[in-house]
């Protein structure tokens, strides 16, 4: 996946390139206006950062660029403005989501997998598997319409499963996804059989016609019954 972050505070524009890249995203980098138009009018990019505050323009004149050349999706403003104007300029403008400084980068990459999860399902932002729905804006699941109480661990789990239905899913993978690329040093993964354990009761005890299959010494496998 590539992201372009186009932020003038070089400082800020390198965390958030270090983070991303930690995730496994390809990421550029735009310092002001000029810079940022060529970029967006020339190459493709999954996601885009955007700073509305830039050395040579306005950002949301690149919002505006963007729509005009039909590449307006996945944007997410990242700005220290924090007026109603602003927010709802962006939106309008076609801003996917709207982020105010100072933010915590683990809140910046969720909202960027966010994203990039809608994109994956035509910016829908519900997935089914048998019948579970899952509505991924309103963090809500249901059983054949049942609600389904889960806490957010136990609804990322989910969602990352039916994500990769009938895929054979590692600890440590779903260890990153779920709770953050520093679990990639952790010694053990005890935490995660608690949290699959709760979710495995919560969907039998609400007669979900999936299950999560344990895979020796690999780790699991969200099969249909």
């Amino acid at each position: 996946m590539n992201i372009l972050v186009i932020e003038d505070e070089l400082s800020l524009q390198e965390t958030i390139r270090e983070s991303l890249e930690k995730e496994n995203f390809h990421v550029e980098t735009a310092n002001a206006f000029d810079e940022a138009i060529n970029k967006v009018s020339f190459f493709d990019y999954d996601c885009i950062l955007l700073d509305i505050m830039l050395p040579g323009g306005s950002g949301l004149n690149i919002l505006r660029h963007l729509r005009s050349i039909e590449k307006g999706d996945n944007v997410i403003i990242i700005s220290a403005k924090d007026s109603v104007h602003d927010k709802i300029t962006g939106l309008d403008l076609g801003a996917d989501d709207y982020l105010t400084k100072p933010f915590h980068l683990a809140e910046l990459n969720a909202r960027v997998k966010s994203l990039l999860r809608r994109r994956s399902f035509g910016r829908k932002n519900t997935v089914s598997f048998q019948n579970i729905h899952v509505d991924m804006d309103n963090f809500s699941a249901s059983i054949d319409e049942t609600p389904l109480t889960l806490n957010r661990k136990e609804f990322d789990i989910l969602v990352y499963f039916i994500l990769n239905k009938n895929r054979i899913v590692s600890k440590p993978s779903l260890a990153e996804k779920v709770w953050g690329d520093y679990m990639e040093d952790a010694d053990d993964y005890d935490f995660i059989y608690s949290q699959i354990k709760n979710l495995r009761k919560k969907l039998r005890d609400g007669g979900a016609k999936i299950r999560i299959q344990p895979v020796y010494g690999m780790g699991y496998r969200l099969e249909a019954l």
